[in-house]
């Protein structure tokens, strides 16, 4: 493939570096991830009780504070865990939930090279190569991919079933075998993780046995029969346990209170055509992968057979899914992998004949570029713009930092933006007496995340902590309530949080304030300098003043009583 071979292997560990880029530059976690963060902290930190096992859960694990809508599974976190293990005893002091998140991402990065190496064999080292070149450059998969929602845990596994039953050339009882596999591996991922899986399971089984490449006797019943067991046996055993309530299916419980309850509307809905219109076009990022790539893959006769196979089962999945009024793009991010590759399979058709015709030389200019512009949009405007948005956890290592260590005991109340926005108990210092300070006095920390409206308007319950992280508006009503009882609160430090995009005008100066903590903390000063000194150029040689930077704004005020 001319040029492009060159960057094959770059491109092969591009996929798993950059997954680690975006752990270390984005190391907190949103509320949507807490759960499964959270139960991979207790296991690690409190270990899997033998003995006085409600009590012991209740006493030490998260989960039992705050439940959620509907339970989740232990599963995902308990392997993360398990994997972690053998890393913490070689290190104590190892970052944890970077360690955990870490190994997510490489677990997924795995599966997206296999699904290439899949590619590869099926239709070529060139759709290969190009589909590598797209994975690379796509913001969602590439930040995603380490973050513990339950989607990702079950997106490796949906990415090795794609792999396993793509059309390569082999011999019909191994092709056989690998479908089987396939409808075995996204049974138990439905079953265990996501619920929406059933109907990805359901059209790729069905396709599959229009193509002829299984039958229900001897493959679909078996497949079916043994990713039930291993799912619900894994899902109710565990589950059962951490829970304590027996027996426990929580994905059926989820999907009772969201689907048949219709509970997910009042997360938000979107029009039928959403996915199409926003969610894949959002997750491929490039426009010319869907907008060039997947139309002409489909219009040339020799791609239009791959194309076909591969988007069939996808976008059935998508368009009955569509049906369902709460949408989100996470919901089909397993089908960016097939998409992806569909698009790669028009890219290399066209790179191949760019020596034939100017048009097709132009396009495949235009795939270059655009490619390019995405994965740089993805890496230095995206990225440093979702690392921003996590104030909570910057506000609490400000305050580990800055507080009284030589008390004895320190108590933090935690807001509840500051919660949904990176706070974990990853961050949260020991509530034992357990870390000496320099002149031998020992803290212990505690954290209260009280939502109850009405206790938090008494001025008893504000008395009883030494720092509050709020909101600026709950940080007024701090101040007001606790007036009543002659309390005094001072502002520690203001923690400012990603607010959209900033436009500058001619004559406007430059803030640049992501800019350089990203670049100053990640590479160090003088790529700030750098950085500064080449937009300032680029402004005056080239925009005529006219820029635009990421914009911070206030998220968070650390108070402390005096």
């Amino acid at each position: 493939m001319g040029g492009i071979d060159v960057v094959h292997p770059f491109l092969l560990i591009a996929i798993p570096a950059l997954i680690l880029l975006h752990v270390v530059v984005a190391p907190y976690t949103k509320v949507e991830e807490s759960f499964h963060i959270q139960a991979i902290h207790d296991i690690l930190s409190h270990g899997i009780p033998t003995h006085n096992v409600t009590a012991t859960l209740k006493a030490q694990y998260d989960h039992f504070t705050f439940p959620g809508a509907v339970p989740r599974t232990f599963v995902g976190a308990l392997i993360l865990s398990t994997l972690s293990r053998p890393f913490i005893w070689v290190n104590e002091n190892v970052d944890k939930q970077f360690l955990a998140r870490m190994i997510l991402g490489l677990s997924n990065a795995l599966a997206l090279l296999s699904f290439a190496s899949g590619l590869r064999r099926a239709f070529g080292k060139s759709t290969a190569v190009w589909y590598l070149f797209f994975q690379a450059s796509q913001f969602h998969t590439m930040y995603y991919a380490s973050r513990t929602l339950s989607n990702m845990f079950a997106f490796g596994m949906s990415t090795l079933a794609l792999r396993l039953i793509l059309p390569e050339p082999l011999a019909p009882e191994v092709s056989r075998k690998r479908c089987r596999a396939a409808l075995c591996l996204l049974t138990i991922a439905g079953i265990i993780y996501r619920s929406e899986l059933a109907l990805f399971l359901g059209t790729n089984t069905l396709f599959l046995l229009f193509k002829g490449r299984v039958s229900i006797i001897g493959d679909i019943i078996p497949s079916g029969i043994a990713g039930v067991l291993i799912g619900l046996g894994l899902t109710v055993s565990v589950d059962s346990f951490f829970w304590q309530r027996f027996p426990l299916w929580p994905e059926l419980a989820a999907f009772k209170f969201n689907v048949i309850h219709g509970q997910a509307s009042a997360w938000g809905t979107h029009p039928w055509y959403f996915y199409f219109a926003n969610a894949i076009p959002r997750l491929l990022l490039n426009p010319l992968t869907y907008l060039v790539g997947m139309p002409l893959a489909l219009v040339q006769p020799s791609t239009r057979p791959a194309a076909t196979y591969l988007l069939i089962p996808s976008l059935a999945f998508v368009s009955i899914f569509s049906f369902q009024p709460h949408k989100e793009w996470r919901f089909v991010i397993y089908v960016i992998p097939v998409l992806t590759a569909v698009s790669a399979l028009g890219a290399s058709y066209i790179w191949s004949h760019r020596a034939k015709s100017l048009i097709y030389r132009i396009l495949s200019l235009a795939m270059v570029a655009s490619t390019v512009a995405s994965f740089l949009c993805s890496t230095f405007v995206l990225l440093p713009a979702s690392s921003a948005n996590y104030p909570g956890a910057h506000a609490l290592n400000t305050l580990h930092g800055h507080a009284d260590n030589t008390k004895p005991a320190i108590s933090v109340y935690l807001g509840n933006l500051a919660c949904q926005t990176g706070v974990t108990r990853f961050l949260q210092l020991p509530s034992a007496v357990d870390a000496s300070i320099g002149d031998g006095v020992s803290t212990a920390w505690s954290y209260d995340k009280t939502e109850n409206q009405d206790l938090k308007l008494s001025p008893s319950f504000w008395d009883q902590f030494d720092y509050v992280i709020v909101e600026p508006g709950e940080g007024e009503t701090v101040l007001s309530v606790s007036k009543a009882q002659g309390a005094h609160w001072v502002d520690m430090e203001v923690i400012e949080g990603f607010s959209g995009v900033r436009f500058l005008r001619p004559g406007d100066a430059a803030v640049g304030t992501v800019e350089r903590r990203v670049l100053g903390n990640f590479i160090g000063p003088w790529s700030v300098q750098l950085w500064e000194t080449s937009r300032d150029l680029v402004r005056r040689t080239f925009t005529r003043g006219w820029w635009a930077e990421l914009r911070m704004e206030p998220k968070l005020k650390i108070m402390q009583r005096v």
